[in-house]
């Protein structure tokens, strides 16, 4: 069973047939740990993804063909389908990261919690899985910016993270990891 990151699939998930949020079978212990890891992988990816939009409409990024490609090829998944990203005026790219923008706090925070909370299905231990991925995502974009991210993306994760705990909480998980 392999699940993805690939945001053009989340749109569709209510509708993919033979995907089920509640299982008939029961899954092994091997099958679960592997599902979990996936998800917080995943979400890893997701949350790492957008800090690194943001981060780059922020300031300068370096350029190798792959990234920038792939970079490019997230910009889609996301649904941004505006003028490249290098070729933006500060102005427009201010606009990207505004408010109102698609890159903005409220919108990206609200991609990167819907990916947790839709792909877990109401199940606790994806919640948690997905939860653990974003954390990671942000550390791991935080490295790889150099330091602390900028204002925009500590404000992003704090809201995407404020929206996963809702769902847990509003589904009856407590927010406390029980292993802890």
């Amino acid at each position: 069973m392999n699940i993805s990151s690939n945001v053009t699939s989340l749109s569709q998930t209510q509708n993919v047939v033979g995907v089920k949020t509640l299982y008939t079978e029961k899954l092994t212990k091997d099958e679960a740990k592997e599902l979990r890891a996936q998800i917080t992988e995943n979400a890893n990816a997701f949350a790492f993804k957008s800090m690194s939009v943001q981060g780059g409409l922020q300031g300068s990024q370096e350029k190798d063909s792959q990234a920038y490609d792939e970079f490019q090829s997230f910009l889609k998944d996301v649904g941004y389908a505006g003028k490249p990203i290098a070729e933006l005026s500060q102005d427009e790219a201010k606009a990207l990261v505004s408010e109102d923008g698609i890159f903005g706090v409220k919108q990206t925070s609200e991609r990167i919690a819907n990916f947790v909370i839709q792909g877990a299905g109401g199940d606790e231990d994806r919640l948690r899985a997905g939860r653990e991925g974003m954390l990671k995502g942000f550390k791991d974009a935080e490295e790889t910016w150099g330091g602390k991210l900028p204002d925009i993306s500590q404000k992003t994760m704090k809201a995407a993270i404020e929206m996963v705990d809702k769902a847990m909480y509003d589904l009856g998980f407590s927010i406390l990891d029980q292993e802890a």
